[in-house]
């Protein structure tokens, strides 16, 4: 079983900065896509971003060139910092985990973290 646990939210001012942080359990981490979604008041979760096992990105329109997704494996931890935050980010983000063992897609999330983005 993989649990994951976020750290990092908080409060921020427009503009500003955070780092939000991801550490997986389990040793299939190295193997696995690790992506940020994130859910605003009202709205559908979405993703925000995500990086596979070899390190190639992918980012939502609404983020890119703010944010940047990054792993140590060595670590099992995903990151995402996010710059140039703006009100509309507010959102509880949530890691997700995902990876394919015999022919079976494995799903994980942790409990999510709240970022808000005060103008």
């Amino acid at each position: 079983q993989v649990q994951l646990v976020e750290s990092g939210g908080g409060t921020v001012q427009s503009g500003g900065s955070l780092r939000l942080s991801c550490a997986a359990s389990g040793s299939i981490f190295k193997s696995a896509t690790m992506g940020w979604y994130r859910r605003a008041p009202g709205k559908q979760r979405e993703l925000a971003a995500d990086i596979t096992s070899d390190g190639r990105t992918n980012y939502a329109d609404t983020v890119k060139g703010r944010f940047t997704i990054s792993r140590d494996n060595a670590k099992n931890t995903v990151y995402l910092q996010m710059n140039s935050l703006k009100s509309e980010d507010t959102a509880v983000y949530y890691c997700n985990l995902k990876y394919s063992w015999a022919f079976i897609n494995h799903d994980y999330w942790g409990q999510g973290a709240q970022v808000t983005v005060t103008s």
